[in-house]
């Protein structure tokens, strides 16, 4: 009898655990984005499928696109410290012809780097909203997604997501450049 209450009080405890658990993760689901969808934190993990904002892309059918000789964007949204000026601890590699615009993906930008990725959408597509933009950034990584998020805000509408980024790339051992970011000047 003694080891049947044990048992039952076990699994209470457990289940009152469990209980707890999912209350903690529903609240750091709800932390994770800000009221206009955006993710705020915990960039580096596992990113959906696909995005409502943009046409999903493999390694296959981006090298297609790149192989159509259309003329494409290609925007890398890695992040970098920055502190006055980028902080670059190893190099940076990234798809050919891509243009490096760090820190655009945040899920809360500063007005300056807002200004930052506006000039440069509107840099690399010559002012026209439809022209086609691919954006990545890493595999599973949220900034890719934030700032297809906010480039559709703002009227783009030919968007194209590399979800697997430039770690799909290298993992296919695709030609690399070493990236250098675009000047940020506050």
């Amino acid at each position: 009898m003694l080891r049947e209450y044990l048992i039952y009080g076990l699994l209470l405890l457990a289940t009152a655990g469990q209980v707890a658990n999912a209350e903690q993760d529903k609240e750091d689901s709800f932390e994770l984005f800000n009221i206009e969808g955006y993710r705020l934190l915990r960039y580096r993990s596992p990113t959906p499928q696909h995005s409502d904002y943009a046409k999903t892309l493999s390694t296959e059918s981006l090298l297609a696109l790149l192989d159509s000789k259309l003329p494409i964007a290609l925007l890398d949204v890695q992040p970098l410290p920055w502190n006055r000026v980028f902080i670059q601890k190893e190099p940076r590699l990234h798809i050919p012809g891509s243009v490096w615009i760090p820190n655009v993906g945040r899920g809360e930008l500063e007005q300056e780097w807002e200004s930052y990725f506006r000039v440069h959408l509107q840099k690399v597509t010559k002012g026209d909203k439809h022209y086609p933009i691919v954006i990545y950034c890493r595999a599973d990584c949220w900034m890719s997604w934030n700032a297809l998020k906010r480039a559709n805000a703002w009227g783009y509408s030919n968007l194209f997501w590399y979800r697997n980024g430039s770690d799909g790339w290298l993992e296919n051992e695709l030609k690399t450049v070493v990236a250098k970011p675009e000047p940020f000047k506050p």
